[in-house]
């Protein structure tokens, strides 16, 4: 595996419970990186070589403004390139924006990703959305701005945002989605998701790593623990193979994952997502340390202490 890209999530909390989030990001979540902790996996990750490109995610970063910065600065310090993703809550208006994104402009080699569509808000552009675009491009920050496909508005996504082009993306369908949107999805027979249409599981281009040390292939399914093996290592041993989630699902998608268990299912499922969360839902007793944390299947647990 050539890994070149690492997404930290920083946080689980967020200050929204959007109906789409995946990691079931909410007010109530606990877990946060610690500094020292994200120095460790940055030194990791770059003693591999390969690695080009962090993103800070969550959850929402910008609620632990302090380390956020902090960790930005020191990933470009290593020479990484750095994306920050958040839904803008800091930008109430313009002046104070500016104030928020300038340290990361200092920082430069940074990039900005902001979420704009019905789920973070009531509309698909917001206020804070545009002061925070305008900011950036204030302070020299590139932006990008990205939109998940709501079938619940008929309203029509814009296609650009203060001069910035959206990126408009699918829906998956996994975590507080599958909960709350699923069920009004056009559905499709289970028999056809053969394969996970979003990552390379036989040879992942990247990984996120959470507050708990778990490195996730795909969120919810891990592939060891950096806070018990160091993150280089997971990195260099994987192979899917020896994974007894990961295996089948490299080799079949999800179909071959209900298979391989046997597992009870319905006919038909919104999308690959939904049919491997599902499923992996029914396996998480039986394997915890792999569909693990709590947190990506709508639990909450402690902050495991260091």
């Amino acid at each position: 595996m050539i890994l070149r890209g690492v997404h930290f999530l920083l946080t689980y909390r967020c200050d929204v419970e959007c109906d789409h989030c995946f990691v079931w990001g909410s007010p109530k979540a606990r877990g946060v990186f610690t500094l020292k902790r994200i120095r460790r996996i940055l030194t990791e990750a770059q003693k591999l070589g390969t690695i080009e490109r962090v993103s800070m995610e969550g959850g929402e970063p910008f609620l632990y403004y302090p380390l956020m910065v902090r960790a930005v600065e020191e990933a470009v310090k290593l020479d990484f390139h750095v994306e920050i993703l958040s839904n803008c809550y800091w930008a109430s208006c313009l002046e104070d924006a500016v104030e928020w994104l300038m340290p990361l402009a200092k920082a430069k080699n940074v990039e900005l990703s902001v979420s704009s569509d019905p789920y973070h808000g009531e509309k698909w552009e917001s206020n804070e959305v545009r002061n925070a675009v305008e900011a950036a491009a204030k302070v020299g920050i590139r932006v990008a701005v990205l939109a998940i496909k709501d079938p619940r508005t008929g309203a029509v996504c814009p296609t650009e945002i203060g001069g910035v082009k959206v990126g408009l993306y699918d829906l998956m369908y996994k975590g507080r989605a599958t909960v709350h949107l699923a069920k009004d999805a056009n559905q499709s027979e289970w028999r056809t998701f053969t394969k996970c249409p979003h990552e390379d599981l036989v040879d992942p281009k990247r990984v996120h790593v959470d507050p708990f040390g778990y490195v996730h292939v795909c969120q919810g399914i891990s592939m060891g623990n950096a806070w018990q093996t160091p993150f280089s290592t997971i990195i260099e041993d994987y192979d899917p193979r020896k994974n007894p989630i990961l295996d089948p699902l490299a080799r079949g998608g999800p179909v071959a994952l209900v298979e391989q268990f046997g597992l009870p299912h319905d006919e038909e499922y919104a999308d690959a997502c939904h049919l491997c969360y599902e499923t992996r839902c029914l396996l998480r007793k039986q394997y915890p340390h792999i569909l693990a944390p709590d947190e990506m299947y709508g639990g909450l647990t402690e902050v495991e202490k260091v």
